[in-house]
């Protein structure tokens, strides 16, 4: 909006206009004492604002589809441009999955890789503290200043003080469920790669990696056992296309490897769509993608295979319109890759 109108306040003093004409009725720009004291909040917690034009902002975070428009920042920016690495995974990790997430963790910092994670318990938990000598980001889905689960408060407080947290959330916001796809999203955008070490089929995890794949990504997962069904979801990227990796070692050798132009095109595609990629076409913008699916859906659940077969959209158009609009909270994911108006 800035760039439309030529500044803050003349896009500011635009919004009424627009809302009017978007069908929102009563709308009202938010309050100058909201914003005032949200600063507050963030000052008091310790926290910086980086605003999306700041130099201080990251690069390959500013380069994603609707990137944040300004982050809280707790630590040091510096960290959020190390050669960036998420390592990420199930909350109910085996023993076997933990230390394979510390060893892939220490292994990256020492090739100084900063480890990117979301401090959820189990795998990010255990990246996070393997990683605080090296280097780690604690991405949020709520506030800064808000430790989520209450668990890793002190975890929260050490990665303060030696690495980085960050989120697009107010200080003080209890984090919902509408915020964790939101935040995958950051989680994915600031790194060079996405390492998953065991996730369930249909996991947080996974929706990390369809952003990682539409952003360009590298995506790559540990492999586990076909009867363990913690790891159904690492083998269902490999299988789809993504490296298979064992140890920090291979992260680093695909990264050197890989081409100029590559990115994960095919992975998880087979999960996102049955139609014929070569018949399947991306009629415009995303905006439009995003239009012909609500048309398509009521509150009843949607296969979303067939969805995507019935409007002959390309798998990554799809894709990044339907995590587009569950990100806005329009639909909701349902078991048995349904989905539905919200």
């Amino acid at each position: 909006m800035v760039n439309e109108y030529g500044s803050v306040r003349a896009a500011f003093e635009a919004l009424p206009e627009i809302a009017a004409a978007a069908g929102v009725a009563d709308y009202s720009p938010c309050p100058e004492s909201v914003a005032a004291a949200e600063l507050r909040a963030g000052r008091k917690a310790g926290a910086k604002l980086i605003r999306h034009d700041s130099p201080r902002y990251p690069p390959a975070l500013r380069q994603i589809d609707a990137p944040p428009p300004v982050l809280w920042l707790r630590g040091e920016a510096d960290w959020l441009t190390l050669s960036p690495i998420a390592v990420i995974g199930a909350r109910n990790a085996s023993s076997l999955g933990l230390r394979m997430a510390r060893g892939m963790a220490v292994g990256l910092g020492q090739n100084r890789h900063a480890v990117i994670a979301g401090l959820a318990r189990g795998i990010d938990a255990a990246a996070h503290h393997a990683a605080l000598a090296t280097g780690t980001v604690a991405v949020l889905a709520g506030g800064v200043d808000i430790p989520y689960p209450a668990e890793n408060t002190e975890l929260l407080m050490r990665i303060a003080a030696q690495g980085a947290i960050i989120s697009e959330q107010p200080p003080g916001t209890v984090p919902a469920a509408r915020h964790f796809p939101a935040r995958n999203r950051i989680i994915s955008g600031l790194s060079q790669a996405v390492v998953v070490i065991e996730a369930a089929h249909r996991s947080g995890s996974l929706i990390t990696a369809r952003y990682a794949l539409d952003q360009g990504r590298e995506i790559m997962a540990v492999p586990g056992h076909p009867m363990d069904s913690r790891a159904s979801g690492c083998n269902q990227l490999i299988r789809d296309g993504a490296h298979l990796v064992r140890s920090a070692t291979d992260v680093i050798e695909a990264l050197e490897t890989r081409p100029s132009d590559s990115s994960s095109e095919s992975v998880i595609q087979s999960d996102q769509s049955g139609a014929d990629p070569e018949q399947a076409v991306d009629h415009g913008n995303p905006a439009t993608w995003e239009a012909q699916i609500l048309s398509q859906l009521t509150p009843s659940p949607t296969d979303e295979n067939d969805l995507i077969r019935i409007l002959g959209l390309s798998a990554a158009a799809a894709n990044a319109a339907i995590l587009a609009l569950e990100v806005q909270g329009r639909i909701i994911r349902m078991p048995g890759g349904k989905i539905a108006l919200n």
